[in-house]
């Protein structure tokens, strides 16, 4: 008879966890229109959870999983619920809990190919599918990241490295030109953020203006180019939106990247919402260009459903992902192969996760259909809510439905009313909305990324808002008067 291992589990204690893991996903997959989408937060037991010293002996499988019930759960918002519309953030897939249970089992090590042969292969065809249906061909490549925003932060470093052949060994300490980067003003903040961490600096980051649609505005584009030019400067990249956080305006990714030929600047896309809707057959004409970007960043963990953390970099030629991220380490060294990758060299990190299986668990699963599918069918709920609130007499839409997005407004509200508005819903558990700012004004936003939303939902949401606006006839003292 085998010693148990000090922190594995017996036999007993494998099948007890096994079933309360089973109970827990079945409850919650029944329960979860019937959960409070926001919680009550229980500040006592959450003040209790950060001041109570871990235990020298420890509560044992049916104790962590009484923890998860009484303590965890209670205080957890319910991201799947199908009226969560605040964010671009879907419910992830149901084969998702059980890939991620795989993957912490098998523990991969995802930097050099000796630790993870099998994982090595799966992320390479990942990211081959995924650069694939931008029109990418064998000469690109990629990597998994943990969202976006890293994916970002990662292809400015490679424009970098593009642009400036000492960039590894001088950075931006040369005395040469200052370096000047190009997005919209309803960029991400990712962009400036990563500006900031680079050392391009905030001050050498142009926000262009966006037309009536809120796409970038490529006239403002080369008359600010030409403009840095003649001072002096040294324009280097663009970064595009394929589907801006706010409304979900598809910039004219055609025009940027004839600017960007012309002018010889990188042209990176922003794509973390948007770039994936290029499977919908409604939608692919509009991305039809997005090949053409040196690099792009995308979210399996959105439109995919893949669970957090899953967002992907691709780039048109992988030997510069490589020159800007591959550094040698002699204890590291492995024999090469062809079939296999080394990802340390595509990124900054070493220790890397299998963020691969949950993505690939899932086309296998389900097949790609089922995700055109379902992106059609959110594309088509996002243009129902907005057809329900023209017709609506106190709502108002505030931009064009391009994607998912429906940015909206109670006629004649404040601020201080849709705010108020927004609390409403959230608190009588109708749905959780967010805030939407555009040209200045102020209004709501529904993001249809949720696959377990239906026609109903939707129409309980305008009813309520419709409700709300009707009710009280616009703001009192500059918020409406919420009744419940």
């Amino acid at each position: 008879m085998h010693n148990n291992p000090k922190l594995g589990l017996d036999e007993n204690d494998r099948r007890t966890a096994g079933r309360l893991l089973t109970e827990f996903f079945d409850d919650y997959e029944q329960s979860l229109a019937e959960r409070p989408i926001v919680p009550a937060v229980d500040r006592d037991a959450l003040t209790r959870l950060l001041d109570t010293p871990f235990p020298d002996q420890g509560i044992g499988v049916e104790g962590f999983f009484r923890e998860i019930d009484q303590k965890i759960l209670p205080n957890s918002t319910t991201v799947s619920h199908p009226r969560f519309l605040a964010y671009v953030l879907g419910p992830p897939n149901g084969i998702a809990p059980y890939a991620e249970a795989i993957a912490a089992t098998i523990n991969q090590n995802c930097n050099f190919w000796q630790l993870s042969p099998a994982a090595s292969v799966i992320e390479r065809a990942v990211i081959t599918w995924l650069g694939g249906l931008f029109g990418y061909d064998d000469e690109a490549g990629g990597t998994l990241t943990g969202g976006g925003s890293m994916a970002t932060l990662s292809a400015l470093s490679v424009a970098l490295h593009a642009r400036r052949q000492d960039y590894r060994d001088e950075g931006l300490q040369t005395a040469g030109s200052r370096l000047v980067l190009y997005t919209s003003t309803e960029a991400h903040r990712s962009v400036d953020k990563a500006a900031a961490i680079l050392g391009i600096g905030l001050n050498n980051v142009r926000h262009v203006p966006t037309d009536d649609h809120y796409r970038m505005r490529v006239d403002v584009l080369e008359e600010t180019v030409r403009a840095d030019r003649a001072a002096g400067l040294e324009p280097f990249c663009v970064v595009a939106t394929p589907g801006t956080v706010t409304s979900g305006s598809i910039d004219p990714i055609a025009e940027i990247a004839d600017v960007c030929a012309r002018d010889g600047m990188w042209l990176h896309l922003d794509g973390a919402y948007g770039a994936l809707f290029v499977l919908s057959e409604h939608k692919r004409d509009a991305f039809e260009a997005c090949g053409r970007a040196d690099s792009i960043a995308l979210d399996p963990h959105k439109l995919l459903f893949a669970p957090l953390e899953a967002g992907c970099l691709l780039v048109r030629d992988r030997t510069q992902l490589a020159q800007a991220h591959a550094f040698s380490s002699s204890y590291l060294t492995v024999e090469e192969d062809p079939l296999m990758l080394d990802y340390m060299d595509y990124g900054p990190q070493l220790s890397r996760n299998f963020k691969a299986l949950k993505v690939w668990s899932a086309l296998q699963t389900f097949g790609i259909d089922a995700f055109r599918s379902a992106m059609d069918d959110m594309l088509d709920l996002a243009q129902y809510m907005a057809d329900l609130i023209e017709t609506a007499p106190d709502l108002e839409l505030m931009a064009p439905v391009s994607l998912t997005a429906v940015c909206f407004r109670i006629k004649g509200a404040t601020e201080a009313a849709h705010t108020a508005v927004l609390a409403a819903l959230s608190e009588d558990g109708t749905a959780l909305l967010g805030p939407a700012r555009l040209d200045g004004r102020h209004g709501m936003r529904a993001c249809v990324t949720n696959y377990r939303t239906t026609r109903a939902d939707i129409e309980l949401i305008v009813d309520r808002l419709s409700d709300l606006a009707r009710r009280h006839g616009g703001p009192v003292d500059g918020a409406l008067k919420v009744t419940r």
